[in-house]
């Protein structure tokens, strides 16, 4: 049963907070399906997001990684050391600033991805399994749009 609330603050505006709030939910239910699959082949979130772009973009600068992953320069350090130290990925010093690092991902690292990313892509496909196509291409036009804005 649906409640309402007592204060209203305009009918697209609380629409507008109850999507969020669903959003939220849905976000965080997908989230945490991940982090359990994650978890189980020995990989962080983070580090899945790093090996993940190796994996499909090749070789780049920890800065351009950052930027991809959403995450921090501080994190993101952490994490590269991890995976370094773990043997997935290794590093070389960018020939054009002597200041960045290139990374790239090991055999291991993609032996890695090979094994669970069609599985993670599976994930993905069944969570929105609910959905048709055409309501998938509909709910992405419109995040990308509210996003864009």
């Amino acid at each position: 049963m649906e409640r309402k609330s007592l204060i209203s603050y305009g009918k697209k505006t609380d629409m507008s907070m109850k999507t969020w709030v669903q959003v939220s939910k849905t976000y965080n239910k997908f989230f945490n399906h991940e982090l359990k699959y994650f978890s189980e082949h020995e990989l962080t979130f983070n580090q899945f997001k790093v090996l993940e772009v190796l994996y499909h973009r090749g070789d780049l600068s920890i800065g351009s990684i950052t930027k991809l992953t959403l995450s921090t320069p501080g994190n993101i350090t952490v994490v590269v050391k991890n995976l370094k130290r773990d043997g997935w990925i290794t590093s070389v010093v960018n020939p054009e600033d002597k200041r960045a690092s290139i990374l790239s991902i090991t055999q291991k690292g993609k032996d890695k991805m090979k094994a669970i990313f069609p599985q993670h892509a599976q994930n993905i496909y069944d969570y929105m399994g609910v959905l048709e196509e055409g309501e998938i291409e509909t709910l992405y036009r419109l995040l990308r749009k509210i996003y864009k804005a």
